[in-house]
Order: structure tokens, then sequence, then C-alpha cells
């Protein structure tokens, strides 16, 4: 019986390798998937006596599966544009957990979002990574499902704004310009800074900035109110040298800029009038007119027509998520219908000291065990861990080549242990046919 137990162990191998090599070519489309191969040992041999040099004379009992080894070598990344989905580059596992609250650890990143605009795996798993409170990520926290679908961005209040203008050194040309630039306050509102200019010397401009009276309560006298007013100094080359707010010091450039508060405080001479406030009851601002940028006068005087080029702030009115993306070391970025941008949580990603040692559980999902030891979750792109990748999947590391030449294989081993065992039928049909 010992005969046939040899080739039968054979059998069970080469149709375990049939198996596995079936399970991996099943799998050839599974994002995430990582290849799987079994690893063979002899069984025990036993020692029968010895040869005349002492060496034992060993007979072998067969073959048994040592291992099943899993290839966790990338697989090709493969861009969907779909901003839920994501792909590890390099070393690592996206962290998610199930309905039960247990985590689970997977390669596969085709997450979808779910009716509460949670991050999650098409089996409906959460997808988790560190919280993002006010737009800043914080990976001292524990982890938490990722939300992307119902975020709003808070509003930003202005504190500095810019001009880039050119001002017509001709006095035939009028002597006068505009510029007008939105600014929010600490509610999202926005409101329209008028700046007009008028040439009262060539190279000499007195600046007059404004806004609408109906903005302020009580209202101001007439449609606008100033909120600073001074002059600008220009040298020969029409560039801006240095400003002079009313009532103030002259300041030369490059500088802090113009001091702005809205609404305007008023003077000292009249204690009785009591401050104005914003009508939508925000806080005041302390803007700055920022006057420079990269060393550079924004605000120019040339034989050009007087123009305002452009306008910047750096204030925000409250929106809401248009969309999001997905930055390389996980943190996820999401714009909003405001302009403004905002960080919504970062992506955690998990190693494990001996990848080998995890063991598969389906859907793509991986658990550790004391072989692989415990999870280390950090973030992308430190520690050794990979970078993700936004609006891709990695798709399964499957070589069909190799497959097949598993697959042939095993085939022909298991053909080979077949016909060992026909043959230990005939030799023992054979001797027992002696024996009648």
């Amino acid at each position: 019986m010992g005969s046939f137990a040899t080739p039968l162990s054979g059998l069970v191998a080469a149709q375990g390798q049939l198996q596995s090599v079936s399970n991996n070519l099943a799998n050839i489309d599974t994002n995430g998937y990582k290849d799987e191969n079994l690893t063979f040992g002899d069984i025990f041999s036993q020692t029968g006596s010895t040869n005349g040099a002492g060496d034992p004379l060993q007979t072998g009992a067969g073959v048994a599966v040592s291992s099943t080894v899993a290839n966790f070598t990338e697989g090709n990344l493969n861009p969907t544009n779909i901003s839920s989905n994501m792909a590890i580059s390099g070393n690592g596992f996206f962290v998610t957990q199930s309905a039960s609250g247990l985590p689970a650890y997977t390669r596969a990143g085709d997450f979808t979002t779910n009716k509460a605009g949670q991050i999650t795996t098409p089996n409906g798993e959460l997808l988790l990574g560190y919280p993002a409170p006010n737009g800043i990520v914080n990976t001292s926290a524990a982890l938490q499902p990722l939300q992307v679908g119902s975020a709003t961005s808070p509003a930003v209040a202005s504190t500095t704004f810019g001009i880039t203008a050119n001002l017509d050194s001709d006095p035939t040309a009028g002597g006068t310009a505009s510029s007008s630039v939105s600014v929010y306050d600490s509610l999202g509102s926005a409101h329209i800074l008028s700046v007009a200019y008028t040439m009262t010397a060539p190279g000499t401009w007195t600046y007059n900035v404004s806004i609408p009276s109906a903005d302020l309560t009580p209202a101001g006298v007439g449609a606008t109110t100033t909120v600073g007013s001074g002059t600008l100094n220009f040298n020969s080359s029409g560039v801006l040298t240095s400003t002079e707010p009313t009532g103030g010091a002259a300041t030369v450039l490059p500088s802090a800029g113009i001091a702005l508060t809205i609404p305007p405080i008023p003077p000292v001479t009249n204690p009785v009038t009591l401050p104005a406030k914003f009508a939508d009851g925000a806080a005041s601002m302390a803007l700055n007119w920022n006057l420079v940028t990269a060393g550079n006068p924004t605000v120019t005087q040339t034989a050009t027509a007087s123009a305002t080029s452009a306008t910047t702030t750096n204030g925000f009115a409250s929106g809401t998520l248009s969309t999001y993306s997905v930055q390389p070391d996980g943190t996820i970025e999401g714009t909003f219908s405001s302009g403004n941008s905002l960080a919504l949580g970062q992506v955690a990603v998990a190693s494990f000291a001996n990848t080998q040692g995890l063991s598969s559980t389906g859907n793509n999902n991986y658990q550790p065990t004391a072989a692989s030891g415990a999870a280390v979750v950090g973030v992308a792109g430190t520690g050794g861990l990979g970078t993700v990748i936004g609006g891709s999947v990695e798709q399964s590391n499957v070589n069909i080549a190799a497959e097949f030449a598993k697959l042939i294989v095993a085939q022909q081993a298991y053909s080979s242990n077949a016909k060992a065992i026909t043959t230990f039928n005939q030799v023992s049909q054979a001797t027992l046919a002696m024996i009648q």
C-alpha cells in the first residue's frame, strides 16, 4: 500500500497546483489581486539500511504542499479618471472597515461612494484615513471613514488684496482712473471695494478706496463710504516708490502695503458717532492693500491707457464641494464652488513586517496573522510606504504566459503520477496472479 501512497501524494500536489493556477487565471481581471503559487516539500524519507560506505539507503514517502506564496509585486496602474479610485505605487495596503467594525487591508483601489458620501469598496467596506477638521489634516487622530459627499467650505474673511494696474502718465488723458476688487467678510458675503485714482501732479496720484454704503449699518452719507485715502508717488521711470495715507506718514516701497479697516473707525474728534458695522452682522475687517509682488510694484505709471489687468484676494465665500482629487501623500483635496480648496482627509496606508504571513479572506482583503505581524499605519510616501495615485486602480499582477507554463507542468505531473499508480496496480495484480 505504501507504493500507492507515494504517487497518490503526487496526484494531490499536482491537483493543488492546478487549482492554484486556475484561481490565478480566474482572477486575471481582479483589481489588486496578487498571483499565488504553491511550493512543495518531500515527505520524510524512510531509512531502510546502509550501504558499504555507511551511507543511509532511503526511500522517499511522497510530496506535500509546504506553503502558498503570494507575489506582492506591483501590478500595472490603470488610469480610470474616477475621483474615488486610488492605487498604491510601492509598498502598503489601504485600510478598510467592515460593517461589524473590523479592519481589513487591501491593494484594490476601485473605491466608490455610498449614499452618505463615504468612500467605500464595492462590497461596502469603508475606507479609513485621518480626519481634516477645518481643512487641516490631523495625523495624530484615530482613523475614521473618509467623507467626500456633503462637505462644505467655511467662509474665509479677506485679509489682503492686490491690484495690478497702470495709470496713464499723460496729463492730457484725463488724469483719472479706477479699479474694483471683491473682498469677503467673516460670513462670506462679498463686498466691492472701488479705488479711484486722480493725478494731482506728474508722478503723483491720490487714491480713494470706498465701499457701498448699503453694505454698512448705519449707512454712510452718499452711495459709497470712504475706507481709505492717500497719495501714490512714482519716479521718472513710472515705478511706484512710496505711499502716503491721508493723515499718516509716507512709506517707501517695498513696504507692508496700505492698511485699511472696514467699516472705517469714526474720527476721535466726533466721539458721538458710533462705529458702523457690516449690515449682515459680520466682524470688521483689517485689510492690507498689497502693492508689491515678487519685489515689483503692482501699480505703475506709464504713457499707456489707464487700465486694471488683474485683482487678487485671499478671502472666500462659503461653498459646496464641486470635485476632489487625491494627492500622492493620500490627502483628499476638495475644490469648492467658492473656488476655495481644502483638505477633506488623508488616506491611511498600512505595512507589515512579513507580507507573506497575511491571510487572504476574499473580496481582495487580507488579515494580519502572528506570522505577518501587526499593521503599522502611516502616511503615504513616508517610512518606506508607497505613494497614492488618484484616479487609477492597480490591476492584477497575474502573468498569463507564466500561468500557462505552470499549467502544463502541473498537468504533466498529474499524468505522470497517475501512470505510476496504474503501473503499481499492474504489478500488484501480477503478484496476486503468481500466488494463485
